[in-house]
């Protein structure tokens, strides 16, 4: 969630330790098994603590932490998030009373109501100080656990699971009632969260309609921000530049258009300061700017295209002074290769590469020669070894190659 990467996030998700304490939740209470009611709790309590702090020292000492959408989307719980929990939950118990495999069923349950997520959220939230997102997610995972063990608890009740029984008919007695009240404890709080969360979702919808039908396609109206608070029951809406009374009364008249947020206040401000003139003013302030980068960056090209002709210039010259040098270095050479064999007819000299393991390479300097037609054999293999070890010292090569002209 922190990476904001939905493949990484799906598959986390399978990885829930909470499903299982939250199914054991909704059987016992069905079958009156305090038992298994106790140590389901107990359960699902120490993996919401260690799941929280997990979450909270993660983004706590993590030092690249921001508000991703894979983190917002788990803090504004809707009606959906209600419904799939549920159905979901259905889904899952319905798959554990049949025999056979239900990897398949477990692993798109895990996915569905995503169990993991909202405590993630909640963590960060805890971490950032930010309490909203806090009970926002807190209340998302809130929403799945008590719908997902109400489903499990109706499907166990409707195919008529066995109660457990007791020896002691007191002892039972009190169990049943017991379970009975957790039974409505559940239900209650589900029955009010359902309601609630479709209220909301009713708000937004119609004032997301408000927003797209009555404010976007009027090109007047230049909406700089708006918010919505259902508890106090107002849309505050910020404009800018002034708004005439005939455009606030409409506006106001067209909310009644909207059934389920007709009765709200509608609070509309604008901005005197951003006038037209003053947006005009604004805009050539910016063309303005804009012109000025703009021989900024002319000025900047020019002097790039004067630095590649000097290092241009450069290169020539060095590569002029380098030859230069070869030939300085090749006559003095020569001069004093002729001086010290005067049967010497030809003389010339190259570095040469080569590789024998076509990896390493070596540097060569290969030599040709040409000595006098009356220098017998014997006498020239002599002046070549001595040559050769001549211009080992004279040009400070390790490797020399002989090659004779003819």
């Amino acid at each position: 969630m922190n990476a904001n990467s939905t493949a990484v996030v799906i598959g986390a998700m399978l990885i829930s330790p909470l499903m299982g304490p939250i199914l054991g939740v909704g059987m016992s209470i069905a079958i009156n098994d305090i038992d298994t009611l106790r140590k389901s709790l107990i359960n699902l309590a120490t993996m919401i603590v260690l799941s929280l702090l997990t979450a909270f020292l993660f983004f706590w000492l993590f030092p690249l932490s921001e508000e991703t959408s894979e983190l917002l989307g788990r803090t504004r719980p809707d009606i959906r998030d209600v419904l799939i929990a549920f159905f979901g939950g259905l889904a899952l118990i319905i798959a554990r009373t049949k025999k056979g495999t239900i990897a398949s069923v477990i692993f798109g349950v895990a996915i569905a109501t995503a169990l993991m997520p909202p405590l993630c959220t909640a963590g960060y939230g805890l971490a950032e100080g930010n309490f909203q997102y806090f009970g926002g997610a807190m209340y998302l995972f809130t929403i799945n656990t008590i719908f997902i063990a109400l489903a499990t608890f109706l499907v166990l009740k409707i195919l008529r699971f066995p109660m457990l029984k007791y020896a002691n008919s007191k002892r039972r007695r009190s169990i049943s009632r017991i379970a009975t009240l957790l039974a409505v404890v559940v239900m209650v709080p589900a029955v009010w969260t359902f309601l609630n969360v479709l209220t909301e979702s009713k708000y937004k919808r119609d004032y997301k309609n408000f927003l797209k039908n009555e404010i976007e396609p009027n090109p007047s109206l230049w909406l700089q921000r708006e918010s919505m608070d259902m508890d106090a029951r107002t849309i505050s809406l910020y404009f800018n530049g002034e708004l005439a009374e005939a455009t606030i009364t409409d506006l106001e008249n067209e909310l009644k258009d909207y059934e389920n947020i007709q009765n709200f206040d509608l609070k509309i401000s604008g901005n005197k300061n951003r006038s037209s003139d003053k947006i005009i003013e604004l805009y050539d302030k910016a063309t303005i700017d804009l012109e000025q980068k703009e021989y900024v960056i002319s000025g900047l090209r020019e002097e790039i295209e004067t630095l590649k002709n000097n290092i241009k210039s450069l290169n020539d010259q060095l590569e002029n002074k380098s030859k230069n040098t070869d030939n300085i270095l090749y006559a003095s050479v020569a001069k004093d290769a002729k001086i010290k064999f005067s049967d010497l007819e030809y003389f010339g000299y190259a570095k040469m590469l080569e590789s024998t393991d076509f990896i390493k390479v070596d540097t060569v300097t290969v030599v040709s020669l040409k000595w006098n037609t009356k220098l017998n054999d014997s006498l020239r293999k002599i002046k070549e070894n001595e040559i050769k070890t001549w211009l080992s010292g004279k040009l400070k090569a390790e490797r020399i190659l002989i090659l004779k002209e003819k």
